[in-house]
């Protein structure tokens, strides 16, 4: 489906779409054998079928077929829960079935530009030697404390279209990525973008990104289509630099009410050498690169483009 297919769409049809897709998925990963019920033979389903989830959750064959089919009905609180509860969803898989089945929260946030007033910068900045940021729902990074950019340099170097961190997790070469857990976060970025999604269907900017991505990245595209969702939380990142090669740090999320959208991320050293590790990047201003670089910027060069 191109682009302009799918920004015409309206977000109701849209909402019905995903939500078709997330309950085919969740339907999916439960067997029989976990539901109580008898395997049997000829199963082509690799999990439940229709009817059986209709029939565990107490509701109609037909309502529940129509309701995966993404079909225009109504779906109460009690009847989604009865689903929730049937398909093992936790709290916010749940959250995004009632999102997708019901229509977006009034009051949620808001896709627009966000200005950032000097109050949050200097915030950043008083956070120092902590590594701190403030990126949107989407993980475009908006603004940065210097420790940050000592475990991001090529993030916050990078033009404001492609000053994102999930875009750059996905599109930088492994030799020189940001994390030693890279694949660990990549599944976790999917799926909170996955989640946050739900509150902008039908937006241009988020259906261009996405699209974007998944013509960039196959790894991307399997994630996307994995229809799994979660939220920011607490998160251990294990980071990567020239001088020091493991830097465990755990990074605290907090939304920013006086800008809908944004959150405040920051990274705490998980011990005593991570703190210290940091402190010397942050004074010494470091310009030791990995291995590859130089084979990069002979990429770069040739292309035209600058690191």
């Amino acid at each position: 489906m191109g682009i302009t297919t799918a920004v015409s769409e309206r977000p109701a049809e849209l909402r019905r779409s995903e939500l078709a897709a997330f309950l085919r998925s969740r339907r999916s990963r439960i067997s029989p054998a976990d539901a109580g019920l008898p395997a049997g033979r000829r199963r082509r389903t690799a999990g439940l079928r229709r009817e059986e989830v209709a029939q565990l959750a107490g509701v109609g064959i037909t309502w529940y077929t129509w309701l995966e089919q993404g079909r225009p009905i109504n779906a109460s609180p009690q009847v989604l829960d009865a689903v929730a509860r049937t398909l093992r969803l936790d709290p916010v898989e749940r959250e995004h079935l009632f999102r997708l089945a019901l229509g977006p929260i009034a009051g949620g946030p808001e896709s627009h530009a966000v200005a950032l007033g000097p109050q949050v910068r200097q915030i950043l900045d008083q956070l120092s030697p902590l590594p701190a940021s403030v990126t949107t729902e989407r993980f475009d990074v908006l603004a940065w404390n210097r420790p940050f950019e000592v475990l991001h340099p090529r993030v916050c170097a990078a033009p404001p279209g492609e000053r994102n961190s999930l875009y750059a997790c996905f599109t930088k070469p492994a030799c020189c990525s940001t994390y030693e857990n890279r694949d660990e976060q990549r599944t976790v970025l999917v799926a909170q973008l996955r989640a946050a999604y739900a509150h902008h269907l039908g937006e241009p900017a988020w259906t261009s990104f996405i699209q974007r991505m998944e013509a960039l990245s196959p790894e991307f595209r399997s994630a996307w289509a994995s229809q799994d969702v979660a939220h920011p939380h607490s998160l251990r990142k294990v980071f990567r630099h020239p001088e020091f090669p493991r830097l465990s740090m755990t990074s605290t999320s907090m939304a920013l009410q006086n800008h809908p959208g944004t959150r405040l991320v920051v990274y705490t050293p998980d011990d005593a050498e991570t703190r210290r590790a940091i402190e010397y990047l942050v004074t010494s201003k470091s310009e030791k690169h990995f291995p590859c670089w130089s084979v990069h910027q002979r990429e770069l060069a040739a292309t035209g483009h600058s690191s």
